[in-house]
């Protein structure tokens, strides 16, 4: 090996002594040349005193170079170059036009990535120029950063290249954006160590995630540290005019009949000031509005919109914006979401012919439940009481038919007719309302008694149309008062009105053991469609329910259920039964979620957009029974346009169960409702169901550009915004002066006679002048 090229020199100390010695040996020297100065304080020449202090000073200098042992570094220094990151954004939201698409024009709009690509290409040969000084390192961002190659990202950029689209599809595949987190990477990257010089951040700004707010405190204080300037290059920038749903914030469930606040975030970049129309649509039907007013000046509005869902159920909801012309995107003017929406109380009416244990045992269980809000109206006295009062003033207070039954009705969830005669308060005009409420969804049921059911008059009426039963002709009577043993149906066994007890055989020896009626009131048949859950012994009907159009209706052919609570206590039975029949009817009767027969469940609450929908779908019939074979046909709706198509569905297998796939939707949210029927064509149930249609990320939601944000990253760091034209030459690029030491030695300049003969020559030139001079 020759003998390595030093061109660098240093002078160094090789002395082996703690700095604490060093500090010794200064201080001594120090005090030798202070007494030699105070010594020669009175000598009169100046001439003396001065040479006999630079003799006394040269000698101190001399003895601290012999304790410091000087030496000469000799160093092969190498110069570092320092280097430029050049970031580019390769997330999914580059795939997006970077420029409003040319009205009537057959060409697609070119993409963000595209945009990118065709500046690096612009750009190269300047690159190439920088890298004669500068270290160039190319990475990809996303929410990670990668290095990237120069050539392969010109040949996908060039025009002509195969499957051009699909490679650059391929680069902007990014679940999301991290633009801070890329450039703190990025710039303790690097090979060797280099100083970093500058950056260059060419992106569309539309960052999901330290800087999604825009930039804060923190940000720029992590910029200013870097000691680098950051120049950005806005990809997409002059398609920065863009309205946007950016945000929906609403809770996961609402209650029926109360408001439901959402709270909407518009964004507007490229708008002067202008009012923009919101609108909220369940289904397709508009249900509510709101204007937002823009300034011109901030990017985001906020506002808020309430309605007031008017049904329990699952929806799909849908928020849209007008689409302006020139704008870059037109899919983020419209934003989907799912509301569940549920009952916080059920609301009962309960309506009652006369006093009784019956009514009072019932009254006391519902106000008592928590989950019930109440209204009761019953009379206090009969005809027999005063000959000489009307009917009308007979209740403590006037019966208000005309704002319960027609103005109010609707805000129940069950009403409740109890041992009760419509007749005295002329209510026949206000039955068939009642009847369209029950078939609109709403729930219904009558409880026996001597004024009940036949003997209230009801035969022929429109409340008889919505019961389960047909009712006696007029002249039969109305009440059978042979006491009734129950016991449980085929269909009753299986019935969640009827199941007090898990357990089949546990269940139906509990009914059996309770007390026996008194008597039931008479029907003439059980209608096509509708189940006996309970019986007498002898073939008697005593509870019957069945469907009534889009609401449920329960006939209770008994006014003597409370001694199911009284009576059973008193043998040691308890009031469970009681209780928990009633509680377990409402729930019923009000289409409790948990106790639909047939079910409808998704498989997952979000799917992306391409991705097939399952559905699971538990067949059965009004009766729990499994419905083998049942054919399921589907009905779509968007929250959007309302509905979108209808096709065949799935068979159900034996155990009544079946998965209907739905093929990819666009983004939004959707309502599947699915119906079943029997081989023998007779429905077997329906049941419906909500999802989301949807990035799950944030990359695909936020899809604006966002130029204003790289300006303030430029300017946080001390760098600026870039044109696509601008010359990369031309920036102000730091370029630190660093070295690197390859090898080095060092050559004592202290172990040599010349040292040692000048401090005996001025050491005793001194002592002879002291002498001769008259200084000891």
């Amino acid at each position: 090996m020759g003998t390595p090229a030093y061109n660098a020199w240093r002078v160094t100390a090789l002395t082996t002594l703690p700095y604490w010695g060093i500090a010794f040996v200064v201080l001594m020297l120090a005090g030798a040349l202070w007494m030699s100065a105070r010594g020669i304080a009175s000598e009169p020449s100046r001439v003396r005193r001065a040479i006999l202090t630079v003799l006394r000073g040269l000698a101190c200098l001399l003895v601290l170079g012999l304790v410091l042992e000087p030496g000469l570094e000799l160093r092969a220094e190498t110069g570092v170059r320092a280097r430029i990151a050049v970031l580019l954004d390769t997330s999914k939201s580059m795939r997006f036009q970077a420029a409003p698409a040319i009205k009537d024009s057959m060409l697609p709009a070119a993409s963000r990535a595209d945009e990118m690509l065709a500046w690096l290409t612009a750009k190269s040969p300047q690159l190439r120029e920088l890298a004669s000084r500068f270290q160039i390192d190319l990475y990809g961002f996303d929410k990670d950063l990668e290095p990237q190659d120069l050539q392969k990202l010109l040949a996908i950029a060039d025009p002509k290249a195969v499957e051009r689209t699909k490679n650059i599809e391929a680069l902007a595949s990014g679940p999301s954006t991290d633009l801070l987190g890329a450039i703190d990477t990025a710039s303790r990257s690097g090979s060797g160590g280099r100083p970093l010089a500058g950056m260059i951040v060419a992106s569309d700004g539309a960052d999901n995630s330290a800087l999604s707010e825009g930039m804060n405190s923190s940000a720029t204080e992590q910029l200013k540290k870097l000691s680098a300037p950051i120049f950005t290059l806005a990809v997409g920038a002059a398609a920065q005019k863009d309205l946007a749903i950016e945000r929906l914030r609403v809770d996961d469930f609402a209650f029926v009949r109360s408001p439901v606040k959402l709270s909407v975030r518009v964004s507007a970049r490229g708008f002067g000031k202008q009012t923009v129309p919101l609108t909220l649509k369940r289904e397709g039907q508009t249900i509510a509005e709101q204007v937002v007013v823009l300034d011109g000046k901030s990017p985001y509005v906020e506002t808020e919109i309430s309605f007031v869902p008017d049904r329990t159920g699952k929806f799909a909801f849908t928020v849209s914006a007008p689409v302006y012309e020139g704008e870059a995107i037109v899919q983020n003017n419209q934003k989907s979401f799912v509301l569940k929406v549920i009952r916080d109380r059920v609301r009962v009416l309960q309506v009652v012919g006369r006093p009784s244990w019956d009514e009072r045992f019932l009254r006391q269980l519902l106000k008592k439940d928590p989950n019930v809000d109440l209204i009761s109206f019953f009379i206090l006295r009969t005809p027999g009481d005063d000959s000489h009062s009307t009917q009308d003033e007979l209740s403590l207070i006037p019966f208000p038919t005309n704002e319960i039954f027609n103005e109010q009705l609707r805000t129940f969830d069950l009403v409740i007719f109890q041992n009760f005669d419509h007749r005295p308060y002329r209510m026949s005009q206000y039955l068939d309302g009642i009847a369209a409420y029950i078939r609109d969804g709403g729930a219904f049921a009558m409880i026996g008694g001597d004024q009940s059911f036949g003997a209230g008059d009801y035969t022929n009426s429109a409340i008889e149309e919505i019961l389960p039963v047909a009712l006696p002709f007029q002249g039969e009577a109305p009440v059978d008062e042979t006491p009734a043993a129950l016991k449980l149906t085929d269909a009753g066994k299986r019935h969640p009105v009827t199941e007090l007890l898990a357990g089949a055989e546990q269940n139906a020896a509990l009914w059996a053991g309770l007390p026996k009626l008194p008597g039931l009131n008479r029907v003439s048949a059980v209608r096509p469609g509708a189940q006996v859950l309970l019986q007498a012994t002898d073939g008697r009907p005593a509870l019957v329910v069945g469907e009534a159009g889009q609401g449920r209706a329960m006939a209770l052919l008994t006014d003597s259920s409370w001694m199911w609570s009284f009576v059973a206590a008193g043998q040691e039975l308890g009031p469970r039964a009681y209780e928990s029949f009633w509680h377990d009817a409402i729930r019923w009767l009000v289409r409790d979620p948990a106790l639909t027969p047939m079910r409808l469940q998704a498989q997952r609450t979000t799917y992306e957009p391409g991705e097939p929908i399952q559905l699971d779908a538990q067949v059965r019939g009004s009766d729990y029974g499994a419905s083998a074979g049942a054919q399921l046909s589907v009905q779509l709706f968007s929250g959007a346009k309302g509905a979108e198509r209808a096709f065949a569905g799935p068979i159900a297998g034996p155990d009544g169960n079946a998965v209907v796939q739905i093929q990819a939707l666009p983004p939004g949210a959707y309502r599947a409702q699915v119906t079943a029927r029997r081989p023998d064509g007779q429905p077997a149930g329906e049941a419906e169901e909500a999802f989301l249609v949807a990035p799950t990320g944030a990359e695909l939601q936020e899809l604006s550009p966002r130029p204003d944000l790289l300006d303030a990253v430029a300017l946080a760091s001390g760098g600026h915004r870039i044109t696509a034209s601008e010359s990369l030459m031309s920036l102000p690029l730091r370029d630190p002066q660093r070295v690197e030491v390859g090898q080095r030695t060092t050559k004592p300049l202290w172990d040599t006679w010349t040292v040692l003969l000048a401090l005996c020559a001025v050491v005793g030139t001194e002592w002879v002048l002291r002498r001769r001079w008259g200084y000891a």
